[in-house]
């Protein structure tokens, strides 16, 4: 019989990340497949391990149990706990670092009144005894949480040890630990858990030093992409979908419209430094995505060249697959990632990439210009627009970048080696 995971994706409930880009908990169901997640359940598959998906959400009253129908991975939903419901209604930022900052009300008793509930209410957030129920039923041999430095994680190492499963977690992003009780019972998950997925090197560093996690319990593992495709056809019925002509430079951009994490920012910035550059060929750039700041980057488009924007999420893969194939560079702002997934999908797709030096991105272009890709200063807008007019204006190196692009995706990201490192670290074998 095949093992089974259960993987937790991040967030109190679930449609705390589904809300931001526009996904029902039936489209999550029919049709999405993007991002680390189902990139994890296709490498494990790969490797001969099922995958159980779980996550609590406040819109169901019962556990209901769905079959993902791109992947055909189980989708377990669990109840939000009462008490967690109770204790999210004075939250307006249930995720702000500073409990203070959480209420909703701007007065400061009011304030003050409701950091109890920001302390208090992650750790209620899941429903364990249902939880328990759901891995004793699928019999699972491990449990991996999206994000350590998260408090469903210390909740799940807790209920892991009651009931003798391992517990692992992976980082996607997740910054540090939280002031509050997280503080006080994050060393204590830090050092009864199974061990650690990551994948940046200044990550893996980062929890040896503030956690004295021994290198031993890390293991050093990428985030698996799956190409969905897009060749030549893909492409010019793409390009003319948008209406852009065949001799034009298309610049790409997909994921969630956050202004300052994603540079969305330094990202129009630059691209407005572009015009009033002698010798450059006609451009174009194709933004994909919706998030929580829509109405800023909306806002901020009114006037801007030479730009289209795609204002939801794709989730479907062969269709982000092919609107990728459309273009000739991707570009990647980004400010704070944990390791990201967007830029290799592009590399998967044979974009050539300019990158902001977030973290990851080093270890996705560890020889740079030689694995497809020009990196360039975070958070600033110049450097950006140098990199972009350089490979605008210079077909061959495009080229050039492009098939080590390619290359450096289909070597270091597929699911069938990202599935092999992550069954021997899960499972052992």
């Amino acid at each position: 019989m095949r093992p089974t995971i259960a993987l937790l994706p991040w967030g109190d409930v679930i449609e705390d990340f589904l809300d931001t880009i526009g996904i029902s908990l039936e489209r999550l169901r029919d049709e999405y497949t993007g991002g680390w997640l189902f990139g994890y359940v296709d490498a494990l598959a790969s490797a001969g391990v099922d995958t159980m998906l779980v996550c609590v959400s406040r819109q169901v009253r019962e556990p209901v149990r769905w079959r993902h129908a791109p992947t055909g991975a189980e989708l377990a939903l669990l109840p939000q706990p009462r008490a967690h419901r109770l204790l999210r209604r004075p939250l307006a930022r249930p995720y702000a670092w500073n409990p203070l900052e959480a209420g909703r009300s701007r007065s400061r008793p009011a304030r003050a009144a409701a950091a109890p509930a920001a302390l208090a209410a992650p750790y209620l957030a899941t429903p364990l005894v249902a939880l328990g129920r759901e891995l004793r039923r699928r019999r699972v041999a491990a449990v991996l949480c999206q994000e350590y430095e998260y408090a469903r994680f210390d909740a799940c190492v807790a209920l892991g040890r009651a009931l003798g499963i391992p517990v692992f977690a992976t980082d996607q992003g997740g910054a540090a630990t939280r002031p509050g009780l997280e503080a006080l019972l994050r060393p204590l998950a830090m050092r009864a858990a199974a061990g650690f997925v990551v994948a940046a090197d200044g990550e893996a560093r980062r929890i040896q030093r503030e956690h004295a996690v021994p290198a031993g319990r890390i293991a050093r593992i990428q985030n698996p992409v799956t190409h969905a495709g897009g060749g030549g056809a893909a492409r010019e019925a793409r390009r003319r979908e948008l209406g852009v002509a065949d001799a034009t430079v298309l610049v790409a951009w997909h994921g969630r419209v956050e202004r300052d994490r994603k540079g969305l920012d330094v990202l129009v910035d630059a691209w407005e430094a572009l015009d009033g550059r002698p010798g450059l060929p006609e451009r174009w750039l194709l933004l994909i995505g919706s998030g929580e700041d829509d109405p800023w980057l909306g806002t901020r488009l009114a006037g801007v060249a030479a730009v289209t924007w795609v204002d939801r999420y794709v989730v479907d893969r062969a269709r982000l697959a092919g609107l990728l194939a459309a273009a000739d560079l991707y570009v990647f702002p980004s400010r704070h990632e944990g390791f990201p997934v967007a830029p290799i999908e592009a590399m998967a797709s044979g974009l050539p990439l300019v990158a902001a030096d977030a973290p990851g991105i080093a270890d996705i272009l560890p020889r740079g210009e030689a694995d497809g890709g020009l990196v360039v200063a975070p958070g600033e807008a110049a450097p950006l627009a140098d990199a972009l007019a350089a490979l605008i204006g210079d077909p061959a190196r495009r080229a050039r970048l492009s098939a080590a692009a390619r290359r450096r995706a289909a070597e270091g990201f597929s699911p069938e080696a990202v599935g092999r490192e992550l069954r021997r670290a899960l499972l052992g074998g």
